[in-house]
């Protein structure tokens, strides 16, 4: 079985989308003022979290000095950011051990979850093309596969639940109509992880009152409801 160490260092060592290295890179010389001091991560970002993890949430991307600055996602993008707002989210359903995501040292902790994204590296304008979602494709099957408890995707953003059911196509999942994206949908398949869509907390959705913070978290709490019934599912069909 392949190792969350290989999968990392893999993703880390990812030169396949030549337009995104070039744009992380450039952000990393040029920063933002508020970072001029600061030393840029600037490679593909791997997933973090609980190794154990039964929740995956798939996000869409890097943002340019935020998980591009850190190294983590949904790390750094400022008090307030999206980084933030998921916390918030995962904290109030006993997730994550703090409520906010400042830096790769700020002692956050993530409790059977895995968190990770479609694209590794920042894209410009925050949107990857078609084929840069695809070769980044196989870094997230290959991150899945290392985590032996997965039991629900949680798809932040229409890029990340598109994702999600390839990782489906990937296991033989392939519904003759896919079902389509719509914050809160829950789509079960025997056999394999149920999918949880949410809108991405972007600010564009949370300053606009797209996406509110009851949203996530009730989205969340759906997740954490879902892996609680698929236990009990289990345990009532080997009786």
């Amino acid at each position: 079985m392949i190792t969350l160490a290989t999968v990392r260092q893999d993703i880390v060592s990812c030169t396949r989308c030549p337009r995104l290295r070039t744009y992380c890179e450039r952000v990393g010389r040029e920063k933002r003022k508020a970072y001029r001091n600061e030393t840029y991560w600037t490679k593909p970002v791997p997933g973090f979290g609980d190794p154990q993890a039964r929740i995956v949430l798939v996000g869409l991307a890097p943002a340019a000095h935020g998980a591009n600055r850190t190294g983590r996602n949904f790390t750094g993008d400022g008090a307030g950011g999206s980084g933030d707002f998921l916390m918030k989210a995962l904290h109030a359903n006993r997730l994550a051990n703090q409520p906010f995501s400042r830096g790769i040292d700020d002692g956050l902790m993530l409790t059977d979850a895995w968190i990770c994204a479609a694209v590794r590296c920042a894209p410009p304008a925050n949107k990857p093309t078609p084929r840069e979602i695809a070769n980044c494709h196989p870094h997230l099957r290959a991150e899945i596969d290392a985590l032996p408890n997965v039991r629900v995707y949680v798809a932040l953003g229409r890029i990340a639940y598109d994702a999600c059911w390839r990782l489906m196509a990937d296991r033989g999942v392939k519904p003759k109509k896919r079902p389509p994206f719509e914050h809160g949908g829950v789509y079960r398949t025997p056999g394999a992880p149920t999918i949880v869509a949410a809108y991405h907390p972007s600010r564009q959705n949370t300053n606009t009152g797209r996406l509110t913070a009851g949203m996530l978290r009730s989205a969340l709490a759906t997740a954490v409801k879902e892996i609680v019934t698929r236990r009990e599912d289990r345990e009532g069909a080997k009786r």
